[in-house]
């Protein structure tokens, strides 16, 4: 079966290169001779189609998506890029999971190495003495060789599960990945929001305090009670106390995009822009099959699970009796220069075959284990594949619910904008009193404050979908450079 990045280092592929979703479950059960006794799991299939399309975003005939690997360039927000690639290469998290890859791959390279033989050399020199004879030496220079036929595959299991390790460690990196850039590109959108909501609450200050000043006028000139004046002030007041929280929202979000890029803290980032990108380019989603072939998240549970099925392989053929084959060659003399005399030469060759006469049901429960173990890595691989459907589709009825509560919301603020200027030219010329222009302030605030609110959620869910479809991780040739980068340093 072919897994998610092949030894080579050619392109992650996700659950199956080449085939369709039907082929997943067959190409599982495949992978070992021993699957795991009575599995109560069933692997979900892949819908036609979504439960939720969205006009211009999902394509339900589409087979293939465009690359994903660099979506936030395509928004045209070069804070916003920026930060992403500075997160990819610094934050810590993503660097542990690139030290899991290359430690995965060592620990490959170790089960490869047990396929083959070993080989000691040693070099000893004894001096003895026997009765009222002269003490006298001894040199040996010996090889000793020794390897398991591995007969019943035990090694081979062992090393399709360190195969099976390394890519699912390479798959987890790539989602780890994927994560970030989407955490990032999500908390960079509500510190837009963060600070346009602490924008609209300033002006919306700066309104109250001409009308504060216009009551004053007003009351000076007896056209207005001293109540307009204290509830002009009351009203100021409040307004002002939101704007301590507004800023501290506005600096916890910028303090996390600064974690996010492996900084403290307190490291000052230059602003967002002062708008968002004008049109979110999303790409059209595919169909759900490609979805589920393209998420790196389910391609590591597949790579768990095929390593958990060469795990009750290799705990089946433990059972078995072991062939090793022993030989040595030893050159032993009195003096160094007799060493290599063909009479100083001893060869020994040996074959063995060993087996566990009682154990006691060990190795029987330990195939038990294994097989408990496969169908858990079965059940993470059925809640991933179930997980990646939810997490689109809940991205698109999101995006669905966004949009058109944009829509009626730039209506309103349009509206409670027209109806506000209204209540101060009225106001102003004293056909109102103070309280009918303050409930036109509030309105519009409440409404600008909601439709900013809405805005930071219409990006976030963009980024959503783009995460749920798997977009952002590159290439294998990115994964193995990186890894020997880390393997490299001390």
């Amino acid at each position: 079966m072919t897994g998610i990045m092949s030894l080579s280092g050619k392109p992650l592929q996700g659950i199956a290169r080449r085939g369709g979703w039907a082929l997943l479950a067959a190409g599982l059960v495949g992978c070992a001779s021993v699957p795991p006794a009575g599995s109560s799991v069933a692997l979900p299939k892949a819908p036609a189609g979504w439960a939720n399309p969205v006009d211009g975003v999902v394509a339900p005939t589409v087979t293939a998506t465009e690359p994903l690997n660099h979506w936030w360039a395509t928004w045209g927000d070069e804070m916003l890029s920026r930060l992403v690639e500075s997160a990819l290469q610094s934050n810590p998290d993503v660097a542990r999971a690139l030290a899991a890859v290359a430690q995965a791959r060592a620990q490959r390279e170790v089960a490869r190495a047990g396929l083959g033989p070993t080989v000691q050399a040693g070099a000893d020199v004894q001096r003895a003495q026997r009765g009222d004879a002269s003490p006298g030496n001894t040199f040996r220079l010996g090889l000793d060789a020794a390897w398991e036929v591995d007969v019943w595959g035990r090694r081979a299991a062992a090393l399709q599960a360190s195969e099976a390790d390394a890519a699912a460690s390479e798959a987890e990196w790539a989602w780890a990945r994927v994560t970030l850039a989407a955490e990032v590109a999500s908390t960079y959108f509500e510190w837009w929001g963060a600070r346009e909501r602490l924008r609209l609450a300033r002006e919306s200050v700066a309104a109250q305090e001409e009308s504060v000043q216009l009551t004053d006028w007003r009351v000076q000139a007896g056209l207005a009670s001293v109540l307009d004046a204290q509830t002009a002030r009351a009203a100021l007041e409040q307004t002002r106390a939101s704007l301590p929280a507004l800023e501290a929202t506005a600096r916890q979000a910028q303090h996390a995009l600064a974690v996010l890029t492996g900084q403290a803290p307190g490291t000052p980032l230059p602003g967002p822009a002062p708008d968002l990108p004008p049109a979110l380019r999303v790409p059209p989603v595919p169909v759900p099959a490609q979805v589920l072939r393209q998420r790196p998240d389910v391609a590591a549970a597949e790579a768990r699970l095929r390593a958990a099925y060469a795990r009750v392989q290799q705990a089946d053929a433990a059972r078995w009796p072991t062939l090793g084959l022993e030989g040595a060659l030893s050159l032993s003399a009195p003096r160094v220069t007799e060493l290599f005399d063909v009479a100083a030469l001893t060869r020994s060759l040996a074959v063995s075959l060993a087996a566990s006469v009682f154990d006691g049901g060990a190795a029987r429960a330990e195939v038990q284990a294994r097989q408990a173990a496969a169908e858990q890595a079965r059940a993470a691989l059925a809640s991933a594949l179930l997980g990646a459907l939810r997490d689109v589709e809940n991205a698109l009825v999101a995006l669905a619910a966004d949009r058109e509560r944009l829509q009626r919301l730039d209506a309103a603020v349009a509206a409670a904008a027209e109806a506000e200027s209204l209540a101060r030219q009225r106001y102003a010329a004293g056909l109102i009193d103070y309280r009918a222009l303050l409930d036109a302030q509030r309105t519009l605030l409440a409404l600008q404050t909601d439709r900013a609110a809405a805005q930071t959620a219409w990006a976030s869910d963009h980024v959503r979908l783009i995460k749920a479809v798997g977009g952002g991780w590159e290439n294998a040739a990115r994964v193995t450079e990186a890894a020997a980068t880390t393997t490299a340093t001390p």
